[in-house]
């Protein structure tokens, strides 16, 4: 389907929008348009699945009408047509790889045990595709497959009896302290951070602790609980979604 836009191309063969921006409906309910001659040897479905790799391989700065247009093997300015610029390419990216989160499975009624799943599923989603974060940082309009997982969700949120606008919020809550978290997780999985290095920082810490200026740290390194060591990355991750989708109950 190709997508109209006013735009601007830059020297290094960019394109940036002259107008107000990517425009949801059409980019989302706009119909195809027929064409006439040869049928194009590439797709916006492609399109979009060669940004994906690329970015899964290199990061979203990777990311280029350009370098997409190589991976397609495809002009950089029959592009255009498809993804008229790298904003329009980045609402494409995100609703693909929605695609890959399940949609359809039933809700089991316990809702607190479902929504813990979905922010389980956005974790992995995210660790898959390490750029996600980043690209939701910034809003969305969301495609078909997010509208699919987002009616997951509230379906899911159906039991609490709270109105619309709270569910909605609640489903953007979540989303947003998965991506924050997941992008720690990302950060700190690239620093390579040692089992040595673990340790120096521990003990650096408990020496502060004792120097006697730092009294509630102290208290808290002394603490009985779970010790400064390295644990699987999940753990944390599910404490704090647990104490999150727990403490809703205030709502």
């Amino acid at each position: 389907m190709r997508v109209r836009s006013t735009r601007t191309v830059t020297r290094d063969g960019e394109s940036g929008a002259a107008g107000v921006g990517v425009d949801p409906q059409q980019l989302w309910l706009g119909r195809p348009q027929p064409r006439r001659g040869r049928r194009p040897a590439y797709s916006r479905e492609a399109i979009t699945a060669a940004a994906v790799a690329l970015a899964d391989a290199e990061g979203l700065e990777a990311v280029t009408m350009r370098r997409v247009a190589a991976q397609v093997g495809a002009g950089v300015m029959s592009l255009y047509s498809y993804a008229p610029d790298k904003e329009t390419l980045l609402e494409l990216m995100v609703d693909h790889v929605s695609g890959e989160l399940p949609a359809s499975s039933t809700p089991t009624g316990d809702w607190r045990a479902d929504l813990k799943a979905i922010g389980h599923l956005q974790r992995s989603l995210m660790l898959r595709h390490p750029w996600l974060p980043a690209a939701l940082s910034t809003r969305r309009t969301p495609g078909p497959n997010t509208l699919a997982f987002l009616e997951h969700a509230l379906a899911v949120l159906r039991p609490t009896g709270l109105d619309g606008a709270t569910k909605m919020e609640i489903f953007a809550q979540l989303t947003a302290f998965v991506a924050g978290h997941a992008a720690h997780e990302i950060a700190q999985s690239a620093a390579s951070r040692s089992a040595d290095r673990t340790a120096a920082e521990a003990r650096y810490l408990a020496a502060v602790a004792a120097d006697g200026h730092h009294p509630e740290l102290a208290e808290a390194l002394s603490t009985p609980g779970r010790p400064l060591t390295p644990e699987p990355p999940e753990a944390p991750f599910t404490r704090f979604l647990n104490r999150l989708i727990d403490g809703l109950d205030t709502y």
